[in-house]
């Protein structure tokens, strides 16, 4: 499924429920942000899962300001879980050949022998590598 079949999706739903660990789609990507608008607008329910990482506060504040939500509204339609409780819903991610220039970086259902991989752009793929690298690093403490 491409982005474009994804927000087709999206368009014709009443109710959407999302899982994410930074609210990148909803409120970064101008596509999704702009049907999450006109969907708000049309009274489609929206119900967040989101992690209670050190961002996503300033995050949660950036979608109350874009989308004009009360405080109330944010509270009923966002729960932040602890981490831990989060990791479920989280996608088995492979990097490969992580420090080349042409690295490439997968995911797939964490809980599913099924065929389904979601293949990352280049630069997405490196900025993964980057952040398992310093990951790694940090609590290895030595660079891989």
């Amino acid at each position: 499924m491409t982005l474009k079949q994804l927000i087709k999706l999206e368009d014709k739903a009443k109710e959407v429920w999302v899982i994410s660990p930074s609210l990148h789609y909803d409120v970064e990507n101008k596509d999704f942000s702009e049907l999450v608008s006109v969907n708000l607008g049309q009274k489609t329910k929206y119900k967040y899962l989101v992690p209670g990482s050190k961002d996503i506060g300033k995050q949660i504040d950036l979608y109350k300001k874009k989308y004009q939500l009360s405080e109330e509204e944010v509270q009923q339609n966002f729960l932040i879980l602890p981490e831990a409780d989060f990791l479920p819903f989280m996608m088995e991610i492979g990097i490969y050949d992580g420090n080349s220039a042409d690295c490439t970086a997968c995911a797939a259902p964490g809980l599913d022998d099924g065929n389904d991989v979601i293949q990352f752009s280049s630069d997405t793929s490196k900025e993964m590598a980057k952040n398992f690298k310093a990951i790694w690093k940090k609590y290895k403490r030595v660079s891989i």
